[in-house]
């Protein structure tokens, strides 16, 4: 007899997953086109789709525009229905109760990241958009790689600038269904004579946005896998979202640790862990350097999670599994004593058993 025991639900699972079909039922799609550059076409994609699926028989609604389109996006959008903005002067808003009375299948959303008029019952227009999902109302949108606060960082040092709006961390990745990135060719090198090295510096830019622009839409489908994973009762987070965990401890030295798995992350638009593994009695001097350690990894954005238990190595590797953890950072002492003896035992067991998670090891 076959034994279903490994992908049996418990109660509380089941009701885990009738509680989240239900969300989904009665929640809107979010799909978004994600342009790395601007004048890639982001518009005329998603105007095109509306139209496309006005054609096979949806409900669809125009809700928010450009100031401007070129000709063969204002033949599209013309064609299909707008429910009037809100204007004060030069600002323009969502008329979100009206969307919500008009009750369309589909709204069509240019440009994400823009803040409401003053006085608005949202103040930015992603907060529109979510109250739009939790009506039932899918919405189909646009937005640049520059407004996600989360790349922001990264994308100033590629391009020199950084916009004033922005799309807080973690969004896209709890609110979004589909991510499509709105591609651009390369530009071309020209003839003889041009300014060559600008226009490789202007490539390797456009490669480099690409790179950051993929990986957010691989964090979306990161959360949905693990979501489906969830609801099957598989509770091994496989995804392809890098996960960084730096391990601390207060005898060794950690910010060059936590300052790379902060980069890792950064790059790879991964998540960022630092735990610690709790011990009977630490010196007053010890206390101190691990506070040091752990205030300097609030600092950088980490996740703090202080971890119990008899066995080091089974701590951090049970913890590292719950969270889909990628690469374990940790530091290992190469001066005699009894710090080498319990970092190089607890280093050689995470190296043999943590299987499928890279474990880094520093010298200290």
């Amino acid at each position: 007899m076959a034994n279903h025991s490994a992908t049996r639900l418990t109660p509380e699972q089941l009701l885990a997953q009738v509680e989240r079909e239900e969300l989904r039922a009665r929640r809107g799609r979010l799909k978004v086109f994600l342009g790395y550059a601007s004048g890639v076409g982001k518009s005329f994609q998603m105007l095109d789709e509306g139209r496309r699926r006005r054609e096979r028989g949806e409900d669809v609604v125009v809700c928010a525009l450009q100031p401007e389109y070129p000709p063969e996006v204002e033949a599209i959008w013309h064609k299909l229905e707008m429910i009037p903005m809100l204007k004060n002067g030069g600002t323009e808003s969502i008329d979100v109760q009206a969307v919500i009375c008009r009750r369309p299948q589909v709204a069509l959303i240019d440009g994400l990241a823009y803040d409401n008029l003053p006085g608005s019952p949202n103040a930015h227009r992603w907060q529109d958009v979510e109250q739009l999902l939790h009506a039932g109302i899918s919405v189909i949108t646009t937005v640049n790689l520059q407004y996600l606060e989360k790349l922001q960082d990264e994308v100033q040092r590629i391009t020199g600038s950084r916009p004033c709006d922005s799309i807080p961390r973690g969004f896209l990745d709890r609110s979004a269904d589909d991510i499509v990135v709105v591609d651009t060719p390369p530009p071309e090198l020209g003839p003889p004579g041009c300014d060559r090295a600008a226009l490789l510096a202007e490539k390797h830019k456009q490669s480099r946005l690409r790179e950051l622009a993929l990986l957010v839409a691989a964090s979306v489908v990161d959360r949905q896998l693990e979501s489906y994973l969830r609801a099957h009762g598989i509770e091994q987070p496989w995804g392809v979202q890098e996960r960084i965990l730096v391990c601390v401890s207060p005898r060794l030295g950690v910010p060059h640790m936590l300052e790379s798995g902060r980069r890792n992350a950064d790059r790879f638009q991964g998540e960022f862990y630092v735990v610690h593994v709790q011990e009977r009695s630490l010196s007053p001097g010890e206390q101190r350097v691990l506070d040091e350690n752990l205030d300097y990894a609030r600092e950088l954005g980490a996740q703090i999670e202080i971890l119990s238990g008899f066995d080091n190595a089974e701590a951090i590797l049970k913890f590292a599994r719950q969270k889909g953890i990628t690469q374990i950072f940790i530091g290992h002492s190469t001066r005699h004593g009894l710090a080498r003896r319990i970092w190089g035992s607890l280093v050689d067991r995470l190296i043999r058993s943590a299987e499928g998670i890279d474990v880094v090891v520093y010298p200290q």
